[in-house]
């Protein structure tokens, strides 16, 4: 039976996390680590096209994400569960939205980490020359996916290590270019402020388009908030602190590139940091540079999008609500989850290597832009009804309006990404979703029967 949102939480045998191992610095690690993937290399590429508007949609899209993350802080303190959106969704709405912002979440992140995998071979071939070998890609896919894998099996510490230490060097690259580039900055590389011509709104939004998607990823600690040592306080400072960091890398670093690699070159370009050290150092070397910055990137990302991938479906499974395998765990790791997530993300991998299925996958790819922002939505909604109801035990009544205004600036953050999405992402992915609720239903139907 589906339980009220009243009294969903209550109940729930999920831990808090108060013995977690991930200490203030990890867990930031990991919000970062999660948020800047390969996506940063390509970004100043991308929005390039639409001039240096696009910095003023990043500027206001970072008000969003930081508005997100403090939302997320805010639930987290109250409700410190692994599971983050999921816990939400549900102790709000009841068991059905719960499930379906776990779905969603699920679905996410093994297609997000098989993408990841794809992405990193074709950074590896600036190094090593594999050629145009399906079984050579497929191995080294799946190598980059089954090592983080084996850091998650091996315990929470060794994830947490990993990440620390692939956020770290990552941003060493990444710092060189964001900062030392802007020594080189010359203005007359930018290129004109409006150069798509659809006009300040026009233009703005175009890139917002693009850029919407860099901040996936803010969530993360809250979702491992079962792993964080003083959960009430850190994943809130964690969710910002990663975002506010994330964000001023990108933003820097895209500052950095525009003002140094000229508009005209940065448009057409498909490796625009190396452009940048190039044009800064000159010589050729800068694309070695970028690619190893980037599999270090990639790796990091894969490490801890494979540790989220298996926190929503624990967390339903502690409810009942996803299969009771998932609850299975190792070294406060899902082990279950962590080895049938990898498992489909490396079906899908092997899928797009070996039988050329490159549409399947674009069209999953593109999917999982809708579902991200399934659980972003539920868990704002979730702190505006705690809001709008209001329960004292669950709002800070001395706050109300300062806490009505992030909820409310966090919806809207969470629905314009998924305006962004696209029709075709919205559709196909509404699709995909709703195929969980066959999950649901033999779920449900099993826990009525037992009862």
């Amino acid at each position: 039976m589906q339980t009220s949102p009243a009294t969903a939480p209550a109940s729930s045998t999920v831990e808090t996390g108060k013995s977690g191992r991930f200490g203030l610095a990890t867990a930031t690690a990991l919000v970062m680590g999660n948020i800047i993937g390969g996506g940063i290399f390509m970004i100043p590429a991308a929005v390039a096209p639409f001039g240096t508007l696009s910095l003023v949609a990043f500027a206001v899209l970072t008000v969003g994400a930081i508005a997100l993350a403090l939302v997320f802080g805010q639930l987290a303190r109250r409700n410190p569960r692994t599971g983050g959106p999921y816990v939400y969704a549900r102790e709000a709405f009841g068991d059905f939205a719960g499930f379906l912002s776990a779905w969603s979440y699920w679905i996410t992140t093994w297609v997000s980490n098989a993408a990841l995998a794809v992405a990193a071979v074709g950074y590896l071939e600036v190094l090593v020359p594999i050629g145009d070998d399906p079984a050579t890609e497929i191995a080294v896919a799946l190598a980059f996916q089954w090592l983080p894998a084996l850091a998650n099996l091996a315990g929470t510490r060794y994830v947490g290590a990993v990440q620390l230490v692939s956020t770290v060097l990552k941003f060493i690259p990444l710092a060189l270019v964001a900062v030392g580039g802007l020594f080189f900055f010359d203005p007359k590389n930018l290129g004109p402020f409006d150069a798509s011509g659809q006009g300040w709104m026009g233009g703005m939004s175009a890139a917002a388009a693009i850029l919407l998607f860099s901040y996936l990823g803010v969530e993360s600690a809250a979702m491992s908030a079962g792993q964080v040592r003083d959960p009430e306080r850190n994943v809130g400072r964690a969710s910002v602190l990663g975002t506010t960091g994330a964000a001023v890398v990108y933003l820097l670093g895209t500052v950095a590139v525009f003002g140094t690699v000229a508009h005209d070159q940065l448009v057409h370009s498909t490796a625009p940091f190396s452009d940048a050290v190039n044009a800064v150092f000159g010589g050729t070397w800068g694309g070695s540079v970028i690619a190893v910055a980037a599999m270090v990137s990639m790796l990091g990302a894969l490490n801890g999008w494979t540790l989220l991938a298996a926190q929503a479906p624990y967390a339903a499974a502690k409810d009942g609500l996803f299969p009771a395998a998932f609850s299975k765990e190792r070294r406060g790791v899902p082990t279950f989850g962590v080895v049938v997530s990898v498992a489909l993300a490396s079906l899908l991998t092997v899928l797009n290597f070996a039988s050329g299925a490159k549409g399947a996958f674009d069209m999953l790819v593109l999917v999982t832009t809708f579902t991200a922002t399934v659980p972003y939505l539920l868990s704002t909604a979730a702190q505006l009804y705690w809001l709008v109801r209001g329960a004292t035990e669950k709002v800070d009544t001395g706050r109300l309006v300062r806490d009505a205004v992030l909820g409310l600036g966090a919806f809207a953050f969470s629905l314009w990404l998924l305006a962004g999405a696209g029709y075709a992402a919205v559709y196909q992915g509404v699709l995909f979703l709703f195929a969980g609720i066959l999950v649901y239903v033999w779920m449900a139907g099993r826990r009525r029967s037992a009862s």
